[in-house]
């Protein structure tokens, strides 16, 4: 890999932004917004039922909750504006690999997340007195597990979407959310029927929130659950980099790279 390569598409991505109303916008208005309606729910159940340690488990969630989605749509967005300004053929007329464009967009991914989950964490600090760094070291293995997932989440959309084109184009935004009321997000794993327990921690999400949830329950680091984190990251990462290679393999030979322009 050229890692020059790499850093300018990137580059290129910080001055589109940069010039971009509507890729701020959608940086930091959706995360806002979510932010202010759990923070205050929170609070008001907290109060309500007397017991403060829901607001943490609920900004805790959200926040980490966002790191998965912002990296899943730093990869699957920023392929689509590669479309939307028929630019993608352009970057295969480069030297430019298909693993370095995949590395590239999961950097771009990495450093949308790291502006918005700042913004997310001084905010809850500052309206709710919440400090998401009382997990401590703990909080660096769930963050990059969210992270992996993300990019496995993501390259497998951005595949289907080359292989289908832009009619394929709203699972950008809307497939993630499909995980969120399987990944015990919110809630725990014991409010699932037992035959769906087994099937849900056949993904890494389960396991990164019920380990959060046990760290701020002021439980020792769930290994365990972090062990079948990593080891399902990493096996779902492996077959998204298969599947995206096999879909562009298909859509060079087929012709399709030009249409998903269209």
């Amino acid at each position: 890999m050229n890692w020059r390569r790499i850093w300018a598409m990137n580059l290129r991505q910080l001055f589109v932004l940069r010039r971009s109303f509507a890729r701020v916008t959608d940086l930091f208005y959706w995360p806002l917004l979510d932010l202010f309606f759990f923070g205050f729910l929170s609070v008001y159940l907290g109060r309500r039922e007397g017991a403060p340690m829901i607001a943490g488990l609920l900004l805790s969630a959200l926040i980490l909750w966002d790191i998965f989605f912002r990296v899943q749509q730093g990869i699957s967005v920023s392929f689509l504006m590669e479309l939307w300004t028929r630019n993608f053929v352009n970057l295969f007329v480069t030297p430019v690999t298909v693993t370095e464009f995949l590395v590239a967009m999961m950097v771009w991914g990495v450093v949308k997340i790291l502006i918005t989950a700042t913004l997310l964490t001084t905010l809850a600090l500052l309206l709710y007195g919440f400090n998401l760094f009382t997990l401590g070291l703990s909080l660096v293995p769930f963050v990059i597990g969210l992270i992996i997932f993300g990019w496995a989440v993501g390259t497998v959309i951005t595949a289907i979407i080359l292989r289908y084109g832009q009619a394929a184009e709203t699972l950008a935004w809307s497939l993630a959310f499909l995980f969120q009321p399987f990944g015990a997000v919110f809630f725990p794993l014991s409010v699932y029927p037992q035959w769906l327990i087994g099937v849900l921690l056949l993904m890494p999400l389960p396991h990164i929130f019920e380990g959060m949830r046990a760290v701020l329950a002021g439980q020792p680091l769930p290994l365990h659950h972090l062990g079948w984190a990593f080891l399902l990251d990493a096996i779902y990462l492996l077959v998204a980099w298969a599947f995206f290679g096999y879909m562009f393999t298909l859509a060079r030979q087929r012709g399709l790279l030009l249409k998903a322009q269209e």
